[in-house]
């Protein structure tokens, strides 16, 4: 039987409420899921052990450390380029956060963060120095939301 399978509804309660808040305590769970805490903390420790959790992260306000401009780069690949080396390609720049290799066009999308323009525009010519890539589009973000995430605070 997959663990998807035998994930119960109490057990995708308890994943939502860690989603949303990862420093929650293990009472405050048992609290909102009508549980004590040693079966919720039993529970946390599966879904650890099997995968399903595979860790805790903090966010971090980007905005207060300089890092202001979001912004995803569509790569396009020379045919015949490998999808290791496109990842690599992005993996070696520091501001680079995510890496998606995607089917269809463009061949990647690069999720990153710069401090100003001026930035943002080297970075793109580091991107175009790869000799694979053929062409490039940037897209910088307006605004954002993610599920689980509390939402921030205007301006």
């Amino acid at each position: 039987m997959s663990l998807d399978q035998e994930l119960d509804p109490t057990d995708r309660q308890i994943l939502a409420l860690l989603v949303a808040d990862g420093r929650r305590t293990v009472r405050d769970i048992a609290d909102r899921v009508g549980l004590s805490p040693s079966p919720v903390k039993r529970r946390i420790e599966r879904l650890e052990r099997a995968g399903v959790i595979l860790g805790y992260s903090t966010v971090v306000d980007q905005d207060r450390l300089g890092e202001s401009i979001e912004a995803f780069a569509e790569l396009r690949f020379n045919g015949n380029t490998d999808v290791e080396s496109i990842t690599a390609s992005a993996r070696r720049i520091p501001e680079v956060i995510e890496v998606f290799t995607v089917a269809g066009d463009p061949d990647a999308l690069v999720h990153f963060r710069v401090s100003n323009v001026q930035h943002l525009h080297r970075l793109i010519d580091q991107l175009r120095r790869d000799r694979n890539v053929v062409g490039t589009k940037t897209l910088m973000v307006l605004d954002s939301w993610r599920r689980g995430q509390a939402p921030r605070s205007p301006g």
